[in-house]
């Protein structure tokens, strides 16, 4: 492994690097997007049951706001539950964008490793090739271990970007699309809190207006 390493040249370190800051990342955001730990189980239920009871003291919402991204999500609702309804939405818009904004954390990090990494094995391949090609020049194409020391360093160091990229670009996608799924079940909850704290406003039907007689129906009668 270490011989593959030193093989790559010098652009293997920051493609090592890279690796370990995205295994990193991968780690942290496994554990912290757990659904457990962002969407608990029954917690919307339970919250709408105290908005449903008018349990709401300040120690309950300000606990609901330290158990998860949704708790958080619903104490904003339920800190401006006297207002009105457009503005409670809009509190939760607002709020929403930071939770959402936390979810995200480190994902652009991982995007772009997985974009970075590819190229510096494109560095590294041009590089290897250009060595081989000086080597060419100094002493001709007689020495082939020479000119295997080049071809190895760009096929090395393209590899590495590639298996550094691959699975950075995987992780990626799946994360990105994991917080969508959280961000529209938190909409559905927030959704049910409101219209639990406002109801839902339903228009009346406007009945017919009686037809009007005519003239000549008034005339005959």
């Amino acid at each position: 492994m270490l011989e593959l390493l030193f093989a790559g040249g010098w652009v293997m370190w920051p493609i090592l690097a890279l690796s370990a800051i995205a295994m990193a990342i991968i780690v942290e955001r496994f554990w912290t997007l757990r659904r457990r730990a962002v969407i608990p189980a029954g917690l919307g239920d339970e919250v709408r049951a105290w908005a449903a009871r008018r349990q709401l003291d300040p120690a309950h919402i300000e606990a609901l706001r330290r158990n998860s991204p949704l708790g958080e999500l619903l104490a904003a609702a339920l800190d401006v539950r006297q207002r009105p309804r457009e503005q409670v939405k809009e509190r939760i818009e607002d709020v929403g964008r930071h939770v959402v904004h936390s979810l995200e954390r480190f994902l652009n990090t991982l995007g772009t490793i997985a974009g970075v990494a590819p190229l510096l094995g494109l560095l590294g391949t041009v590089v290897g090739m250009i060595r081989m090609f000086l080597n060419i020049l100094d002493h001709g194409v007689g020495d082939a271990s020479r000119l295997a020391g080049g071809i190895g360093e760009a096929l090395i160091s393209t590899a590495a970007g590639l298996l550094v990229a691959i699975p950075a670009l995987m992780f990626y996608r799946y994360f990105r699309g994991r917080v969508q799924e959280y961000v529209v079940e938190m909409e559905k909850q927030a959704i049910a809190l409101l219209d639990t704290l406002h109801g839902e406003t339903r228009v009346a039907p406007v009945p017919p207006k009686p037809a009007t007689p005519s003239r000549a129906q008034r005339g005959t009668a």
